[in-house]
């Protein structure tokens, strides 16, 4: 008979844990076993032991609810899912009914080749994703009749913000007053004031025309159409752009994308700076997120741009290629003096927005927005048959109907009937119809305003002949998506082959590992993921009533009860749909807490030299004053420089911005005496989380002496990154900071002393927080736990493999650890091999495309280093395949070393190869080609190709494309 086993291991609850976890685990696991072995650990509770500060570490378990097998927790979601109602949503304001392609739905939402890509910092691996990008430039800028625009943004609201600030760094005029008009959408005036306030902007919310007549201004902000659907002529527009320019001022248009394919495109009015959101380019509206945000703006604003720019450059066989252009104004580079924080964008929702214009194309847009309009005008005709007034005669999709004292009752019955209407005023409502918008749905609305005795209007009474309710003279005049490619793809089969071919170019988790320091690059487990198209996430209105989001409601609760858990913190929010957003709401909660003290002298933040990238920017966006301080030779902070700038700044310190583990991936073992001394000082702890998957169940910053933290759940907790975004990034708080968190006048989220709202939906990326949830629900504490411990497992194994190869730059030295003991990343130094070899970093990074590998973090936080970060989900045979390709890469570099290959001709110089440059006739080269194609033999059963060869940097940013355009003009 077979050996009798314990129902509950039978159960196994904890079943994902070991599909989580890369390498297998536990006493008598031969892969535990011999990762120790090879550090030289006798345990892996040693290991942490050693490598952890004992006097951070936790003194009791995060009390998680029990782990769940997937398809219980699935069931369990559901049943949370279930308690949403999903009622058809007329409330517009920004958020719109659409319908997702199911060739995009299925082969890029719910396409791990897209959806687990990194940011494209390595252009040659990233060319698939890139190309989308351009496409989703050339979108905006073809609709917005503008020069320039940038490869996403977070939503309308955050950037309206960031157009408010490029307006000022970019405009003549001298003044600090920003006028925004009061038909702006609500949630975008929220985060204006927000963001406004810690720059000393005075904002100026009313009519445009008698603000501009009471005060000087820098920039002035419309809605177009209006938030309540009122558009005017051409000839106002025109007159306020000029008004506007005489001062030295900036216009900037809040512009409806799919309006734009019938109205006059902002640029062509005068418009300097247009914003907006696309998603009803294909994107559910997911309470509130995520959705690609955009910004376009005139040519001479573009390296003042906020976000990441997709440009065109030349490869090294003169071939065009994709990249990031103008990487130098980006936060991690210009720290304090960058022109944003922005870190995480919304890439994959930029993607399904561009693939949603390539496939209808210009004719299949204008036909979607036409029919809208032409409903809305149907829809305004039958409601003044029934004796209604529409103030505005001229609308796209929203109406604003004037109903006296009825508005309950009509809302009320809209709701009984399933449907969501919009209250503007107590005598007011609004109605905005979609792509969603049907003949039924028309007649559904008359009969909520019909009364009794009154007959229902007839769609067929009013269709004849009907025209759009524009003014004459704002008919869009230009051609707009010109290019081929959203010319071509129109049938399903022609559609799905160009998705795979793009996706075919890059490289991401569903091919290999992506070792990438400081981003946490781990499984985005399906079952995570499944839950984030279920309608009863995916269709609901962020500002739908509370009644009807009781499902995200308590997702809400339960995610931050157990991120609370994991952090050590009293208060969450989970509104900041960014790492870099979190941080910025975490140094605006300081703020303040300082200035409700009457300390609101307190302005300086102290940052190390090995926080995270975004710090500084953060930092100053809050109206900080960065100080720098300095490290010693191990990578931890330098306490006597510390304690220096804590005495010098006493009287204005504000608060301290530490990583920890930092970015060199050090524990500091003088952390609590860090967090003591800045208290001491009367300042505040921000501890970065962005290494949190160093920390879960093993220690917690709000109980080693942080005050306020900002999480990544694109990192840490599973969410994936979707080549640059969605992200979201919840700001953690100590007690007493917690009535300061951020609050959502709009949603009527938030209390008194809160900072504001920092994103447009009450609830942020709402959508993808399904994600965590599930991720939380299934690992459970000891789950969590062992995730940490197996991320700084294989960090070590790593760095002890390769320490006879490469020196590893700040490791703890710790004794009988080989390679002296990292945190959950490694930092490669390769600055030696350059004097030896003329190798660079850059080379090592775009060599490691030929062994199928995207590179590490390249030259940061140190400049000629790599940054490695294996984590957990990593299995061990992809463990010692990184490492055997980094081993076989330093014997190529020995061999420069010892003058069998030429330092200007080897296989690193001209990584990576492509086939199309293998098969030429002419091989000019001093290796062979198998030598560069197959440098291991394992490469042979399975091979990536780079599709261009090494990418130009500086020709691309002296010679910028920035949208879809020829090929051939490249070349010129």
């Amino acid at each position: 008979m077979p050996a009798l086993h314990p129902l509950a291991d039978l159960e196994n609850q904890a079943e994902f844990l070991a599909r989580h976890i890369g390498p297998d685990l536990g006493a008598g696991s031969a892969d535990e076993r011999h990762m120790l072995d090879a550090i030289g650990a006798p345990s892996r509770a040693a290991l942490i032991d050693a490598i952890v500060p004992r006097s951070i570490a936790r003194a009791t378990p995060m009390n998680l609810p029990a782990p769940l097998p997937e398809a219980q927790a699935l069931a369990e979601l559901k049943a949370l899912a279930s308690r949403n109602r999903v009622l058809k949503s007329y409330i517009g304001q920004g958020y719109h009914g659409t319908h997702t392609p199911g060739v995009i739905l299925r082969n890029i939402l719910e396409n791990p080749a897209w959806y687990t890509a990194y940011t494209p910092y390595q252009a040659e691996i990233s060319q698939g994703r890139l190309e989308a990008l351009v496409n989703f430039q050339t979108m905006v800028c073809d609709l917005t009749g503008l020069a320039i625009a940038n490869g996403s943004m977070l939503d309308e609201a955050t950037a309206a913000a960031e157009a408010m600030t490029l307006a000022k760094r970019s405009v003549k005029s001298k003044s600090s007053t920003f006028i925004v008009s009061c038909d702006c959408h609500p949630q975008t005036i929220e985060v204006v004031l927000t963001r406004a306030a810690p720059l000393g902007i005075t904002v100026r919310v009313g009519n445009v025309p008698d603000l501009m007549a009471e005060c000087d201004c820098f920039a002035v902000l419309v809605q177009y159409p209006s938030t309540i659907g009122m558009l005017c002529g051409l000839d106002v527009l025109t007159t306020l752009a000029d008004n506007v320019h005489a001062r030295g001022a900036a216009l900037i248009a809040a512009a409806d994308l799919l309006a734009l394919t019938l109205l006059a495109e902002p640029g062509s009015w005068g418009a300097d700076i247009a914003i907006g959101n696309t998603q009803r380019f294909g994107m559910p509206m997911g309470a509130g997120g995520p959705h690609a945000a955009y910004l376009a703006c005139r040519d001479e604003f573009k390296r003042s741009m906020p976000g990441r720019l997709v440009g065109v450059s030349v490869d090294a066989h003169g071939a065009p290629a994709y990249r990031l252009a103008l990487q130098t104004r980006e936060q991690h580079i210009r720290r304090e003096k960058a022109t944003s924080n922005i870190c995480t964008a919304q890439v994959l929702p930029a993607v399904v927005a561009s693939m949603y214009a390539v496939y209808h194309g210009p004719t299949g847009l204008t036909r979607i927005a036409r029919r809208v309009a032409c409903y809305t005008a149907i829809l305004a005709a039958g409601l003044r048959e029934l004796g209604y007034r529409i103030p505005s005669a001229y609308a796209f999709d929203t109406l604003a109907v004037e109903v006296d004292t009825a508005t309950e009752s009509i809302m009320t019955e809209a709701c009984a009937s399933g449907a969501n209407l919009r209250l503007v005023s107590p005598t007011s409502v609004g109605i905005s119809l979609d792509e969603t918008t049907t003949r039924a749905d028309l007649v559904a609305i008359w009969s909520w305003f019909a009364t009794d005795d009154q007959p229902i209007p007839r769609v067929e009474a009013f269709e004849a002949g009907i025209e759009p309710l524009f003014p004459a003279t704002l008919y869009r005049k230009t051609e707009f998506l010109t290019h081929p490619v959203f010319n071509t793809h129109h049938s399903e089969t022609e559609m799905l082959r160009y998705i795979r071919s793009l996706s075919d170019k890059d490289l991401a988790l569903d091919r290999s590992m992506i070792p990438l320091g400081s981003c946490t690059m781990k499984l985005n487990a399906t079952a995570e993921m499944i839950p984030i198209t279920w309608p009863e996430f995916a269709q609901v209105h962020p500002f739908a009533p509370a009644n009807q989001l009781a499902g995200y409601a308590q997702l809400n609760k339960q995610l931050c009860a157990w991120l609370s858990q994991a952090t050590g913190y009293a208060g969450i929010s989970l509104q900041p749909n960014a790492g870099s957003q979190g941080e910025y709401a975490g140094l605006l909660i300081i703020r303040a807490w300082h200035a409700s003290r009457g300390d609101s002298h307190r302005t300086i933040c102290l940052i190390p030299e090995s926080a995270h990238g975004t710090n500084p920017a953060s930092a100053q966006m809050a109206g900080m004053q960065v100080v720098v301080t300095r490290c010693d030779a191990e990578g931890n902070i330098d306490l006597a420089d510390l304690r220096a700038k804590c005495e010098q700044h006493r009287d204005k310190l504000a608060a301290i911005m530490i990583t920890y583990p930092s970015t060199y991936g050090v524990f500091d073992p003088k952390v609590k005496e860090i967090c003591a001394l800045v208290h001491e000082h009367g300042g505040r702890v921000y501890v970065d989380g962005a290494n949190m998957n160093a920390l879960v169940g093993v220690a917690a910053p709000g109980e080693f002496g942080g005050d306020v933290s900002h999480l990544n759940l694109h990192k840490t907790f599973c969410i994936p990154h979707g080549g640059g975004g969605p992200g979201v990034g919840p700001v953690c708080v100590v007690e007493d900071l917690v009535p300061f968190l951020p609050a959502h006048r709009t949603g009527n989220v938030g209390g008194v002393m809160s900072v504001g709202a920092v994103s447009a939906a009450p609830l942020g990326n709402a959508a993808v927080l399904p994600i965590s949830w599930m991720y939380m629900r299934m690992m459970g504490a000891e789950g969590l736990k062992a995730a940490t411990e197996t991320a700084i497992l294989s960090a070590n194994y790593i760095a002890a493999r390769l320490a006879d190869h490469y020196d590893i730059h700040f490791s703890g030295g710790i004794d009988g650890v080989k390679g002296g003991g990292v945190a959950h990343e490694c930092i490669l130094d390769l600055r030696p091999l350059k004097e030896t070899s003329g190798v660079s970093a850059e080379d090592v990074a775009k060599r490691l495309i030929d062994y199928g590998f995207h590179a590490p973090t390249l030259s940061f936080p140190v400049a000629g280093t790599l940054m490695v970060e294996p984590t957990e989900s990593e299995p061990l045979v992809e463990l010692d395949r990184f490492c055997d390709a980094m081993i076989a890469i330093r014997e190529e570099i020995r061999q420069i070393e010892s003058g069998a290959m030429p330092r200007d001709d080897n296989p690193l110089k001209h990584a990576p190869h492509t086939a199309e440059a293998l098969l030429k006739t002419d091989w000019p080269h001093a290796y062979s080609r198998e030598t560069a194609a197959y440098p291991v033999a394992s490469l042979r059963r399975g091979k990536y190709w780079s599709p261009v060869g090494r990418v130009d940097n500086v020709y691309g940013d002296r010679n910028l494309f920035c949208s879809c355009v020829p090929l051939s003009e490249y070349a010129q």
